[in-house]
């Protein structure tokens, strides 16, 4: 019998929603199933995807933090062990004092932003970020109902920020500052001289700092610094995890914590603590496994850079032997985001992207989807593949550049 047709209005923040370094996924399945060949993938930014392993430690922590028989509901802020193990690892590492019973374990640092979003960004509000910048940032702002705006980063000086541009975009609807240091897309290590114009501008206008550092030990040569320890009285809520350094992605472990010298940040804090109620609790599991994880020496890490570096400087040099390609060389992280010269030749950098998909299997991110107005003309890809399929993808794309 047939009944009425259904009433589905599907709201536009949640149908308008991308992310364009899973949605190019969709777009190379369907070359997969067109040409049964399989794409080269060298969009995502997952160690594991490729020939990295997490640390062996770490494996065995796991495991035994389910021996041990962590499977209950954990708190909503996170274990405590965990929480002090963070707190430690950031004194160590980045030379911050951190408040442990000030700190919210959440799902990798993609449920952080939505907490925060969700507690700062209401209709009309305008939240300052990166351009380019990871797109979870932009993302989650539209989602709230605010409008994400980006302050230049200057290809020509590392991708460092144009402070000048900041500042002129700070209105009565700012809501928050956001530094990614190191650099989701673009691999760049802000300089001090940069981050403290940065902390004096927030200060100035009154607006608090997010800093995302979840790259924070993965730099080649000049050492990243975090923005708490420079902030002086700039409330600073910073971002971090494990999904980058230790190798572990899909544990689904970050955590943001809360630096300030007056307390200033505890309606922030309680705004999010409050969301991280209603989802209940992270797999305790991998919380346990994770505090063991922090605690640890690294001592997998100068093998990694050292391995890290060499593709760095394989595909560095492999793109700016591509026509009408040229690249910055990264300074952190294990991502490269090269100008393309479109020439009316592709109307976008999506289009350049797709068309490279569909003629070589190799999967880029097109670089407006880091932002429109400063990622447009660009693509990023990560150079965490074997030298042999860095080669691969970049002999498939030099000769398809140059028949165009």
């Amino acid at each position: 019998m047939a009944g009425v047709s259904m009433k589905l209005d599907i709201t536009p923040r949640a149908a308008n929603l991308k992310y364009a370094i899973r949605d190019i996924v969709v777009a190379a399945r369907k070359y997969q199933k067109r040409t049964g060949e399989k794409a080269l993938y060298l969009n995502i930014g997952d160690p594991i995807a490729y020939d990295w392993k997490t640390p062996q430690y770490m494996v065995d922590a796991m495991c035994k933090a389910a021996q041990d028989g962590w499977h209950g509901y954990s708190p909503s802020e996170g274990e405590e062990q965990l929480r002090v193990a963070a707190a430690e690892k950031e004194k160590r590492v980045n030379g911050i004092d951190v408040d442990p019973e000030r700190m919210i374990v959440t799902a990798g640092v993609s449920e952080a932003i939505q907490f925060l979003a969700g507690a700062l960004v209401d209709a009309g509000s305008e939240f300052l970020l990166p351009g380019p910048s990871y797109p979870p940032y932009i993302s989650y702002v539209k989602f709230f109902g605010g409008r994400p705006v980006a302050y230049r980063t200057d290809e020509e000086d590392d991708w460092n920020p144009d402070t000048d541009d900041l500042r002129s975009k700070i209105t009565d609807k700012t809501v928050a500052i956001l530094v990614i240091n190191p650099n989701n897309p673009t691999g760049s290590v802000y300089n001090e001289k940069t981050l403290k114009e940065i902390v004096n501008i927030a200060g100035e206008y009154g607006l608090p700092l997010i800093s995302d550092e979840i790259y924070d030990q993965l730099t080649y040569d000049e050492k990243q610094i975090s923005m708490a320890k420079i902030s002086g009285d700039v409330p600073v809520v910073g971002f971090n995890g494990v999904s980058k350094v230790y190798l572990a992605p899909g544990w689904r472990v970050g955590y943001a914590y809360f630096h300030d010298t007056n307390g200033e940040l505890e309606p922030l804090h309680d705004a999010m603590i409050r969301q991280a109620r209603v989802r209940i609790c992270l797999n305790a599991t991998a919380q346990i496994a994770s505090a063991t994880a922090l605690r640890g020496d690294c001592d997998y890490l100068g093998e990694t850079m050292r391995k890290m570096r060499e593709r760095r400087d394989l595909i560095y040099k492999r793109l700016n032997e591509v026509d009408s390609v040229s690249t910055k060389l990264p300074e952190a992280a294990f991502y490269i985001m090269p100008k393309i010269e479109l020439g009316g030749r592709w109307k976008d950098d999506t289009e350049y992207v797709l068309d490279v998909l569909n003629n070589t299997g190799v999967v880029f991110v097109p670089g407006s989807g880091f932002g429109v107005e400063y990622g447009s003309g660009h693509f990023r890809s990560v150079f965490l593949p074997p030298p042999d399929m860095i080669t691969e993808a970049m002999d498939r794309l030099e000769q398809f550049m140059a028949k165009k």
